[in-house]
């Protein structure tokens, strides 16, 4: 074998050797990035699924408006909204939601629909628990509740029974202390927006009176605004959108009846529509978008 041929075998096995070592240096990489996307999509989904779907954030705002009876400055309203019980929420999470509620002392309980998450059936044990818990919400002006799109008369006797009173497409006055009232409305899930207003088609009534509108579906606003009178809209439905993408505040998850608002705040004309993140999910995950409780104190100034 002259020198070249040796060189050249020579050459060969140093190239087959190098070889060897990237194939496997490759598969090491592989391996590594593999057991690192393993690790973040585990991550992901304990975080999407079992973290954020329970960190229940309370949201609080101050509401202004020369309406607002001098009575009613301080008034406390705690918005709970999309329950969606037996989803992500359970016993355990309505009795945080009960406790956080309680703490502040509201005067006034509100639910906007979508109690029970519609893929689950309650057994009579579990429905027992969740009107015991509702039950103990405390409201020292009234408990108020409409129904979602989502909800039945099974929900409708669950909240009658844990002591709300269902707004259906009617109004009910608040009086405080003395003879001046604000106006709660509630529009539920088969909609009647002139029913609901019927409290301005009636003689003697106040025109100047503070009007709070309880909906589920907070893209109704635009068939209420310019005909009939609302100052404050308290909306679900829309869980501000599950998922939102931080900076941008943007939800590429849109659903019906929510695809024009699925913010969190609104200014509309003189109107103010706050729209709760809801409580539970429809698809099992939450993305820079924590459940809540919205916790609002009006007053005049």
């Amino acid at each position: 074998m002259t020198r070249e041929e040796k060189n050249e075998s020579k050459q060969k096995e140093i190239f087959k050797e190098q070889n060897k070592e990237t194939i496997k240096k490759g598969i090491r990489i592989g391996l590594k990035l593999t057991l690192l996307l393993i690790i973040f999509t585990t991550l992901f989904y304990t975080y999407t699924t079992y973290i954020s779907t329970t960190k229940i954030k309370v949201r609080e705002y101050r509401i202004t408006n020369k309406k607002i009876p001098e009575n009613f400055n301080g008034l406390k309203i705690i918005q709970i909204s999309d329950l969606h019980y037996g989803s992500t929420m359970f016993e355990e999470n309505l009795k945080t939601i009960k406790k956080l509620v309680n703490e502040r002392k509201p005067d006034l309980v509100v639910f906007t629909g979508d109690l029970i998450y519609k893929e689950k059936k309650l057994t009579i044990k579990e429905q027992e628990q969740l009107i015991k818990q509702l039950k103990e919400i405390s409201a020292s002006l009234g408990k108020y509740a409409i129904l979602g799109d989502e909800d039945t008369e099974n929900e409708n006797t669950i909240l009658h029974q844990s002591e709300f009173i269902v707004l259906k497409n009617e109004y009910d006055l608040i009086y405080k202390d003395n003879n001046n009232a604000i106006l709660l409305i509630g529009l539920s899930n088969n909609q009647n927006i002139e029913n609901a207003y019927h409290y301005f088609q009636e003689e003697q009534h106040n025109a100047n009176i503070y009007t709070i509108t309880l909906l589920h579906e907070p893209d109704t606003v635009d068939d209420i605004i310019g005909t009939h009178q609302t100052d404050l809209f308290l909306a679900g439905h829309s869980h501000n959108g599950n998922i939102r993408l931080p900076i941008i505040n943007y939800s590429p998850w849109k659903v019906k009846g929510a695809k024009k608002y699925d913010q969190d705040h609104y200014t509309i004309k003189n109107s103010e529509l706050y729209i709760s993140s809801g409580l539970g999910t429809k698809k099992g995950i939450r993305l820079f978008c924590r459940p809540s409780i919205n916790f609002f104190r009006l007053s005049q100034q």
